[in-house]
């Protein structure tokens, strides 16, 4: 099997280091493994592609990802992250394509433990749990996954952890399934919602695959909370309408009057909310 990881960065040197030591750490022992029946180093049969797709960072970056020859620098000005994410793609050679952000990190062993889960299922798009640790790479809390629910996914929130995600390359990247560049802050939301609506098969596994790092430059997280700053209350209304033309494009639109849609998407949310607690509390 051939997998490859995108890690889109820039300026992200000081978090770099460490994404790429947890990817390094684990090729050696996905390419070889003990069997234990034999006594001796059996070949896994996998060939590691690992893609740094460099926005044209000024800071180390590129003298961190020199330290680690698994890894290919590509260095070239792009429209943002989800233009980033969309080269690593055209690039990829693997069978099985996920992007792992430059501030985020591998759990030691994901790899070796969720590549036979690949190889043995029938769906296009396979994902994991993951734990949110803070700037330093403290443990702050852990995320497990439920099954996919379009519903949940739409009308809640994106519940799927991009860094702990796998594409089918036949299914999903060779036929031109690309984020779109016009996304900043919910391209992954948007990304598998669309890959749902296009009949994707979704499956969750039992492998906590990364730690998603929670610091004061996350995409996601940079506007939110409350404050009456014009520039921070027009950064944080970008980010959400992502979301909600997430909904009106892939959920339930009944009217035209764009605020008798927000009070419908108030009760939806709620009951995407409650749904998902009982599916959890079910284990369904």
């Amino acid at each position: 099997m051939h997998l490859t990881l995108i890690t889109p960065s820039l300026n992200y040197g000081r978090f770099l280091g460490d994404c790429l030591e947890s990817v390094a750490r684990q090729a050696d022992d996905i390419s070889a493994s003990e069997d234990p029946r034999a006594g001796r180093q059996r070949s896994l049969g996998i060939t590691l592609e690992h893609l740094i797709i460099d926005g044209g960072s000024t800071d180390d970056s590129a003298e961190v990802a020199a330290r680690f020859p698994h890894a290919t620098w590509l260095q070239e000005p792009d429209g943002g992250m989800s233009d980033a994410i969309n080269k690593g793609f055209e690039r990829a050679k693997g069978e099985w394509v996920m992007w792992l952000n430059a501030d985020d990190r591998l759990k030691p062993g994901a790899l070796e433990a969720i590549l036979p889960l690949l190889e043995n299922c029938a769906a296009d798009v396979v994902y994991g749990d993951w734990d949110f640790v803070d700037e330093g790479g403290s443990f702050l809390r852990h995320v497990k996954s439920l099954p996919w629910s379009r519903f949940v996914h739409v009308h809640h929130h994106c519940f799927i952890g991009s860094t702990a995600a796998f594409y089918r390359s036949a299914t999903v990247i060779d036929r031109g399934h690309r984020l779109r560049n016009d996304f900043r802050y919910v391209m992954d939301g948007e990304f598998y919602a669309r890959l749902d609506a296009a009949g994707m098969k979704f499956q969750h596994v039992p492998v906590t695959v990364a730690d998603f790092r929670m610091h004061g430059g996350n995409l996601s997280q940079r506007h939110l909370g409350p404050g009456r700053n014009m520039e921070q209350i027009l950064a944080a209304e970008k980010q959400f309408i992502e979301s909600r033309a997430i909904r009106r494009a892939y959920g339930v639109t009944l009217f035209r009057d764009p605020y008798i849609n927000g009070l419908v998407d108030g009760v939806l949310w709620l009951s995407a909310k409650v749904w998902k607690a009982m599916r959890k509390s079910l284990n369904i």
